[in-house]
């Protein structure tokens, strides 16, 4: 049984994704920052590096968009039959944003539209098209073609997605025929607006994208929690799949609609650190600033043959809870897999054959690469949006995303070094005070450090742990006569 759940909250909207009961995706959106990728902004270059064959533009956003400009000019939507001109600072440019600010970077943009539909994606500014890769069969990739020959704007381009398979040519040139008219009225605010950075067209929320991108003849219910948002997506279900409006459900019951189906607990379980596998092995997972890396361990697993089928059991049963913990935390960019070393190359052939299979079922573009020469698997997958870790998660202002604090230990030593300082310019004859975090002055009670100081310098040294004191701080305060 196939089932979207939608939660809505005043605060955040959450959709989720199962199957059969069990948690497939899972996105969530937020008031305070909604997101921008598919906003179409004008914007206004503000600075031209042609070191980095990029520039920075303002779309009126936080920081300032990048926007890759290759060879120096830039494609021009609203001149689109003028030669590319070289582009520079103070121009007006229509951009759309293809990934959300992270970290200290900024969103980055093209002026390459892209205006997606139930069927089809429409590409005004490049003429071409091109076909969903799960389309598969000849048969109906070669009508599909034909269909966008059809009704493929002039000097348009159009994609045709996973749902036009099957769609007849009437359904696919109504969707074609409402993208053009959205893109003639995007153009036309682009006119009208004045120089400053504006938004031109918002991309559509969460539910709506989610109705029109995920829910389909194979969705068994789509089961809403909030009156409001109950009518929005039966409407749109009435106007899209007419034969499939009685799917839609408002759920009012008193148990939460996340926790009646369960999903609460598991999309609890996605910040863990450590993932654990049916056999009793386990998964960790470490996010750095240039790639994703998860590392496969045996655990409790010990098989029931000999240690090569062990292996190769374990890293089969962990390539699909790998997949899965991608899609469900919206991993993106480069992954590294440890996998555990296998001997035989038909078994880690077979696993990466079977790695492929799984990443093919992903919505986002997922790429698994090959072994490495050290036994790692590559996979890159495409990252536009901001994903379930940078919404729901910060970083530590303990460790600032360390992931570890300095030792007590380690902080006592720093300690005696500070007090050896200061007794060399001067003597603290009335004794010491260190105020310091709760660890630490169990380790300073505890160690004879502190002891032998205050005997070799014949002073006193008091410990006194400080509610709120930084694990790794603390402050020496001397007391003279």
């Amino acid at each position: 049984m196939n089932s979207i759940l939608v939660s809505v909250d005043p605060e955040e909207t959450r959709v989720a994704v199962l199957h059969d009961g069990e948690l497939q995706a899972v996105e969530m959106e937020r008031s305070s920052h909604a997101h921008l990728v598919g906003n179409l902004y004008k914007g206004r270059v503000q600075n031209v590096l042609p070191g980095m064959q990029a520039a920075f533009v303002d779309i009126g956003a936080e920081k300032n968009a990048f926007l890759y400009i290759g060879d120096g000019k830039t494609h021009d939507p609203i001149n689109a039959g003028e030669k590319p001109a070289p582009i520079h600072v103070g121009q007006s440019l229509l951009v759309q944003v293809t990934k959300d600010a992270y970290g200290t970077k900024g969103p980055r943009v093209t002026t390459h539209v892209t205006l997606p539909g139930r069927t089809v994606v429409l590409m005004p500014t490049t003429a071409y098209t091109a076909m969903s890769h799960r389309i598969e069969e000849q048969e109906e990739r070669a009508r599909l073609h034909a269909i966008a020959e059809r009704v493929c704007p002039d000097g348009m381009g159009i994609l045709m997605r996973t749902a036009a398979e099957g769609a007849d040519e009437a359904t696919i040139s109504a969707d074609v025929c409402q993208l053009t008219r959205l893109w003639q009225t995007i153009l036309a605010r682009y006119e009208v607006t004045g120089k400053r950075a504006s938004l031109l067209y918002r991309d559509p929320d969460l539910i709506i994208r989610s109705v029109r991108d995920s829910f389909s003849a194979d969705t068994d219910e789509l089961v809403v929690d909030d009156r409001e948002a109950f009518s929005r997506v039966a409407a749109l279900v009435t106007a899209l799949f007419p034969g499939l409006r009685s799917r839609v459900r408002l759920h009012d019951a008193k148990t939460p609609l996340f926790r009646a189906y369960g999903v609460e607990k598991e999309i609890e379980k996605l910040g863990a650190r450590e993932v654990e596998l049916k056999s009793g092995g386990f998964l960790v997972i470490d996010k750095t600033e240039a790639l994703t890396v998860i590392d496969v361990n045996t655990g409790k697993y010990v098989g029931h043959t000999n240690l090569a089928e062990t292996v190769y059991r374990t890293n089969l049963e962990a390539a699909e809870e790998i997949v899965k913990q991608i899609r469900l935390r919206d991993i993106g960019g480069i992954i590294v897999v440890d996998f555990i070393d296998m001997e035989r190359d038909e078994q880690k052939e077979s696993l990466l054959v079977r790695l492929r299979e799984l990443a093919a079922h992903d919505r986002t573009k997922m790429h698994v690469v090959d072994i490495t020469g050290l036994g790692l698997v590559e996979i890159t997958r495409r990252k536009s949006r901001q994903n379930f870790e940078g919404i729901v998660y910060r970083a530590c202002p303990v460790c600032h995303g360390l992931g570890r604090v300095e030792s007590p230990e380690t902080v006592a030593i720093r300690i005696s070094r500070a007090i050896r300082r200061m007794e060399r310019t001067s003597h603290a004859a009335e004794g010491y005070e260190i105020e310091v975090h709760r660890s630490v002055a169990e380790e300073l009670r505890s160690n004879p450090l502190m002891m032998n100081l205050a005997a070799q310098y014949g002073t006193d040294i008091k410990v006194t742990a400080k509610p709120g004191m930084h694990p790794e701080n603390y402050a020496i305060l001397q007391q003279f006569s």
